[in-house]
């Protein structure tokens, strides 16, 4: 009996470290940007109090940046006192394993103070975009700093109103932010020392994170700026198409989806999102536009043909390639989702967490519970990977256990 429990303890064990070797979500939204988790295994319904908690850690500081996870540690930002970090946490156990400084002061807002970016992990390196603008690239296990610049002076941008929220990109040798410059709103760098490989366009900054995509032959990258889509040259920062209407004069957000040549683009404040074709000669042509799917902070998901996404506070599945609404829901509330092994992981502002089938055949709700929160809203988005879903309230890191025993 003792050898049977023993074999039962090293096979738990086993299965915990692979599930943890595993894990791998090395940026904003995953490996892909899409915010679509492989992990299989999982539970598909919760208990009433919600999965079992793994770890609870505090010392994340003030901020609203995600999580990236590589190699066995959890990468985040916040603020401590009037700086803010870039910190490494122990997968495992949630104990702090580094922290690093930005060498600016930290981005202070009336919506809460702190970063808002979740840092990039490529290889041997972190590279992290503070709140106030500062770029700094860390070595991923001791935390030293490589190098670091501050990119709103360096190409005469200023902040825009709720301070820079963007997770870097890297493709190939180049890092690709929105700085926000005349001449220099979106910018190449090379990723190894800084140094300015091409400058394009003139927009103000937005707060959303770009992706790349294949098309026509080539790599663009797709930014979301204050006043509109682009997409660019990879090679050059070539201004290939635009796209205006789903824009707004306040705040857009959410990253941008694409699906071979056709790309889907969202903003809140009563503007509404569509998808556009990118044609072989370059132009966008618009598919489809509603004010059913207005993506405010979060960024919807594609599963199969749907779009899931909170359109302003209401929770939507539509169509990606005409627009027709599958279902609405209100749900836990505005927040933002991912996605995991057939479910929808939700956090609400108001600290609420749900479990949603991602079904177009209708609203189907798995479980839900609340997090104590703090008096700022949650808007920190959730992270599932080796079986585990992260979320954030200001100071604090969740851990839970979901996976399926």
């Amino acid at each position: 009996m003792q050898t049977m429990r023993a074999l039962l303890l090293l096979m738990c064990v086993a299965s915990v470290s692979l599930a943890q070797s595993n894990a791998n979500w090395p940026q904003w939204r995953g490996p892909n940007r899409d915010g679509l988790s492989k992990e299989t295994g999982l539970l598909k319904q919760w208990p009433t109090d919600g999965p079992p908690l793994a770890w609870k850690a505090s010392g994340a500081g003030r901020g609203y940046s995600s999580f990236s996870i590589a190699n066995g540690k959890l990468f985040t930002m916040g603020l401590r006192g009037d700086k803010e970090f870039v910190i490494a946490f122990d997968v495992a156990t949630g104990k702090e394993a580094w922290a690093t400084a930005h060498p600016s002061s930290a981005f202070q807002n009336d919506r809460g103070d702190g970063p808002r970016g979740t840092p990039t992990v490529e290889g041997d390196r972190v590279y992290a975009l503070g709140g106030n603008g500062d770029l700094s690239v860390l070595d991923a296990r001791t935390g030293k700093m490589v190098w670091t610049k501050n990119i709103l002076r360096e190409f005469s941008a200023r902040n825009i109103t709720w301070g820079i929220s963007e997770s870097p990109l890297i493709v190939g040798n180049k890092l690709l932010v929105n700085a926000g410059g005349a001449g220099a709103s979106i910018v190449a760098l090379n990723k190894s020392d800084g140094s300015v490989i091409w400058k394009s366009q003139s927009d103000r900054a937005g707060y959303s994170s770009a992706i790349p995509v294949e098309l026509n032959g080539g790599t663009q990258v797709v930014f979301f700026t204050h006043q509109r889509a682009v997409g660019l040259d990879l090679k050059d920062g070539r201004l290939l198409w635009e796209y205006a209407r789903a824009a707004n004069d306040v705040a857009n957000a959410a990253t941008p989806i694409a699906r071979g040549n056709r790309i889907f683009i969202s903003s809140d404040y009563g503007t509404g999102g569509g998808v556009v074709e990118i044609k072989p000669d370059g132009t966008a042509q618009e598919i489809w536009f509603s004010k059913d799917m207005r993506n405010h902070h979060s960024s919807s998901v594609l599963v199969g043909d749907h779009l899931y996404g909170f359109s302003s506070s209401i929770l939507t599945a539509i169509k990606f390639d005409t627009g027709e609404i599958a279902w609405r829901d209100r749900s836990v509330g505005k927040g933002s989702l991912v996605y995991a092994d057939g479910r929808l992981y939700l956090f609400s502002e108001q600290g609420v967490v749900g479990l949603v089938e991602a079904t177009p055949t209708g609203y189907v709700e798995k479980g839900r519970f609340r997090i104590e929160q703090g008096s700022l809203p949650t808007w920190t988005h959730p992270v599932v990977a080796g079986g585990r879903l992260y979320i954030r309230d200001q100071d604090t890191i969740y851990a839970y256990d979901v996976r399926q025993k």
